[in-house]
């Protein structure tokens, strides 16, 4: 499956449920591979972080994370929309620390990737498949991941005193996530509010984003949108949390009374699982001859074996043939294709003297690498003298380059005649001076 962002940049409004902040929230388009990514609009230079397990801080009644001074609050309910809707590339924008609470739920966000529209991009998804099972556990509290290929998450929700004691299970997908589990709004219980608020919290609460439980009773604006609503929520809160992974998560998740805390310490061990897994042991690299004294042609491949020129800057397409060790005939196909016909001429299309040197340069110093052990050893173009162009080499040329080693002192340092020619006419011609250094050597 390919990775998605989305199309357009969009926005909300809202406050937050914390702080109480007025808050603008936008969703922008991001490359491949760039992840989920906040940005914090209102503080100098728009410092970015990517929400981490390694970064989580804050998990009363929210899941916040800081990387040195920038701290973000209540990330859960965006991360599970973008999660849940298989957007994997996404700048999320905010002028304030946390995102707007809205009505409790992730519907909005959901809305607002619709509106986005989610594309597709030019690269591979990325999913973590859990390889072992995983638990952690907080007294009456469980979860449990299962190796499943998928997501899946199985979940029961209840309160200390039996009420309201729900139980789903399902698959999660981008249709069954906005369907059965975004419209699911967050929930608190009456006799909580006010120690919350005696901790700074919930100071922008109201029955506009949250449900009350008080007893045996609901306080709602609203009907309940589902008659499971409170483990719907539940389930939407892990999906956000476990994005805190950095990768789609292959699992099936077994949930008991999950809150943030504990939902954190399975995506920690998770984590911990993923990046500690035996890597595939790699390829050793084939080993390379780069010893040429005994071939009588050299192919592409060869020639890139043999040279540290690539595209567009080898000339060389092949040598079709050595006579001896001090000459050689060397071939270049000149296609309309070459990038250098686009400003060298428009309409009249000609090939660069220059270029033509070059390619004699390369020739000849192939043929210098076959007079030594050319193991490690790279030859460096020096001088060219008596350098001379007599016609125009255009599209649908070939360049037949004819090099003779003519003077050498020891295995360091040669001359050589060159001469291009196509259809048997001489174009071009030079004589070479090269000389033969390691590698690590260069000048």
């Amino acid at each position: 499956m390919k990775q998605r962002t989305i199309l357009r940049e969009v926005s909300i409004n809202g406050k937050s449920l914390h702080t109480a902040a007025d808050v603008t929230l936008s969703l922008k388009p991001a490359p491949v591979n760039t992840g989920l990514v906040f940005r914090r609009k209102d503080i100098y230079g728009k410092p970015e972080i990517k929400p981490s397990i390694q970064h989580v801080g804050d998990l009363v009644r929210n899941t916040g994370i800081s990387e040195g001074h920038v701290k973000l609050f209540t990330i859960e309910h965006v991360l599970s929309a973008l999660n849940g809707m298989g957007v994997d590339n996404c700048f999320i924008e905010m002028d304030a620390a946390e995102p707007p609470i809205l009505d409790g739920s992730s519907k909005f966000f959901v809305n607002l990737i619709q509106e986005a529209e989610p594309v597709e991009q030019d690269a591979e998804r990325e999913y973590y498949s859990l390889s072992s099972p995983i638990s952690v556990s907080e007294g009456n509290r469980s979860l449990i991941a299962l190796p499943y290929d998928g997501l899946k998450i199985t979940c029961t929700s209840a309160d200390d005193r039996g009420f309201h004691t729900q139980h789903l299970s399902i698959d999660i997908d981008p249709d069954t996530y906005q369907h059965a589990i975004a419209p699911a709004r967050t929930f608190t219980i009456y006799e909580d509010i006010e120690e919350l608020l005696k901790m700074g919290k919930i100071q922008g609460g109201s029955l506009d984003s949250a449900i009350v439980i008080k007893g045996d009773k609901i306080l709602s604006k609203e009907p309940l949108r589902y008659q499971d609503e409170f483990v719907r929520h539940k389930i939407l809160d892990l999906i956000g949390d476990i994005a805190l992974l950095g990768r789609h998560l292959k699992a099936h998740i077994v949930a008991v009374r999950p809150g943030h805390s504990l939902n954190a310490k399975l995506t920690a061990k998770i984590f911990e699982q993923m990046t500690s897994a035996p890597k595939e042991p790699e390829a050793k690299p084939r080993k390379i001859s780069t010893k040429i004294t005994t071939e009588t042609q050299l192919d592409a491949r060869r020639i890139l074996e043999l040279l540290p020129h690539r595209y567009p800057f080898l000339l060389i397409d092949r040598v079709a043939e050595f006579r001896g060790n001090t000459e050689l005939t060397a071939i270049k196909n000149v296609t309309i294709n070459e990038p250098f016909f686009q400003g060298h001429f428009p309409g009249s299309p000609v090939m660069p003297g220059v270029l033509q040197l070059e390619a004699m340069a390369q020739a000849a110093g192939i043929l210098m690498l076959r007079q030594v052990d050319s193991e490690g050893k790279l030859a460096f173009f020096m001088s060219a003298d008596k350098v001379k162009f007599r016609r125009t080499v255009k599209p649908g040329d070939q360049i037949k380059i004819d090099v003779k080693i003519t003077k050498a002192r020891g295995t360091k340092i040669a001359c050589a005649e060159a001469v291009c020619s196509v259809d048997g006419k001489a174009v071009s011609s030079a004589d070479l001076m090269f000389t033969i250094l390691p590698a690590n050597e260069a000048p």
